[in-house]
């Protein structure tokens, strides 16, 4: 990762779903806080470059940073002894890497690598926690992401277990999507394939088959999403559910309690 020079409370800001041409990247969860809480914590942000396949952290690590991506998509991963991996959740402008961290600073248990490349506001953890304490939003906000996280997890679990390879792609594919705020992801197959637990071949077949009825365009290095009303009807119930639970942390204000939906 390369760090952006100097604080920036405006730079880098991505609007509303779905992202414009032309508009600014943005935080979302960052931005539901608002008003001057919001511009209390930019003041405290830096910029850094997410660099594609890199890792943020790995397991045993204490972090000492949270990152607020902007553009770009962060797979939350674990380690098997064997060197293999597999996601377990996927993090992106509508959350935020090290909240957990912020709630309660112990060692992480998996390894955060960047997915697809983009860009991230980064705040150092001791100075969130202070914000926290000092303000209850920011706290709300901290829980109420561990809780999407969670059910995303949770998601995760039973969809590997109980759905196809095409419609989990789809689902990764629009997730992937929503967590970058782009059509067009910064990936590969073989990528995808690890994440999803599965064989590149596998992947490579079912995307040949997604390609030639027009749902994607697969093309070196990157992979764009050509068809978002049938890709949704092609991916499996796991895509809406976790959206809603996103949807929710990012449009509701700081200062909401309510149980997320089911």
């Amino acid at each position: 990762m390369v760090y952006w020079s100097g604080n920036s409370s405006n730079e880098g800001i991505v609007g509303a779903r779905p992202v414009l041409v032309g508009s600014a990247p943005e935080n979302l969860l960052l931005h539901s806080l608002r008003g001057p809480v919001l511009d209390l914590v930019r003041q405290h942000l830096r910029k850094v470059l997410l660099t594609s396949q890199s890792a943020i952290y790995e397991p045993g690590d204490l972090l000492t940073k949270a990152y607020f991506p902007e553009v770009g998509a962060i797979s939350l991963v674990v380690v098997f002894a064997s060197g293999r991996t597999i996601e377990t959740a996927m993090v992106g402008r509508d959350g935020m890497i090290g909240g957990l961290s912020a709630l309660d600073p112990q060692p992480v248990s998996h390894r955060a690598v960047v997915q697809t490349e983009g860009a991230a506001s980064v705040i150092d953890l001791e100075m969130l926690r202070q914000i926290a304490r000092q303000h209850d939003v920011v706290q709300s906000m901290l829980f109420r992401h561990q809780r999407a996280l969670l059910a995303q997890t949770q998601q995760l679990v039973a969809c590997n277990a109980m759905h196809s390879l095409e419609s989990r792609l789809c689902r990764w594919l629009l997730r992937a999507s929503d967590a970058c705020g782009r059509r067009t992801l910064s990936t590969t197959q073989e990528c995808i394939a690890e994440m999803l637990g599965v064989t590149r071949t596998s992947v490579s077949l079912v995307a040949h088959t997604m390609q030639q009825a027009g749902l994607i365009r697969n093309r070196r290095g990157h992979l764009e999403l050509i068809d978002l009303n049938r890709l949704r009807e092609c991916a499996c119930e796991c895509y809406a559910a976790t959206a809603r639970h996103y949807d929710y942390l990012t449009q509701v204000n700081g200062a909401a309690t309510d149980i997320l939906p089911g």
